[in-house]
């Protein structure tokens, strides 16, 4: 038994519709996601962003060091620092006193 040509073709003509739609699609999908890539690159590594970055950046390392001095200070003149300090003090005299008494 012999198959038609008529219907071989037809069919032949349907996949091949089917195959250049999947084709085309794919094709479209990559492009767009090649756009994509190419324009986060781009927004990225741009002059706009970096300079801001690093702008960003040096206002927190400015914030962290005067945070960090004024801790620092108030640690200085907080009363039991002070009392530390006098204490000291009094003991490194009384220390050298001995020492010159003895010689």
């Amino acid at each position: 038994m012999k198959t038609s040509r008529t219907h071989k073709s037809k069919d032949q003509a349907i996949l091949i519709s089917v195959a250049e739609s999947i084709g085309s699609t794919l094709g479209a999908i990559a492009a767009k996601a090649d756009a994509a890539a190419g324009a986060a690159k781009e927004a990225l590594s741009g002059h706009n962003v970096t300079g801001s970055a690093k702008r960003e950046g040096k206002k927190v390392v400015h914030k962290v060091r005067r945070a960090a001095r004024s801790a620092k200070n108030s640690a200085k003149k907080s009363r039991v620092a002070r009392t530390a300090r006098r204490t000291i003090g009094r003991a490194k005299r009384a220390v050298s006193r001995r020492t010159r008494a003895k010689k």
